[in-house]
């Protein structure tokens, strides 16, 4: 006889895929503070420390995803990327790119918590 499909730890797996995106995010903030410094002539000072700070704050959110306010915070992440696009057009890239990753993480997120047996 077979063990039952599903998840064993429904919680753990979905704070690991989030942490997981958070994790790739913040290495590709930290990836983009160089050609920000070269290719900017010294105006994109504003992009990078942009960028610094929500790399930052993506690793630091990772370990707190116990709490539901983090994945709040994690989504006003990218907001904030897309509002970085007036500092700087790459900045919205990341947006455009993480934000639709990030609502999917979501969408996951609240699949699997609905589908929790009670």
């Amino acid at each position: 006889m077979s063990a039952p499909a599903g998840l064993k730890n429904p919680a753990g797996a979905v704070r690991g895929m989030g942490a997981g995106g958070l994790v790739v995010e913040g290495l590709v903030l930290l990836l983009a503070l160089l050609p920000l410094a070269k290719l900017g002539h010294g105006d994109n000072a504003a992009a990078m420390w942009v960028c610094g700070v929500l790399a930052v704050v993506c690793f630091a959110l990772c370990g707190l995803l116990k709490h539901s306010w983090a994945w709040i915070a994690a989504l006003l992440v990218q907001v904030v990327l897309l509002a970085g696009g007036f500092l700087h057009w790459s900045l919205l890239a990341l947006g455009v790119v993480f934000g639709p990753a990030w609502v999917y993480v979501l969408y996951v997120r609240r699949s699997v918590y609905a589908n929790k047996p009670d």
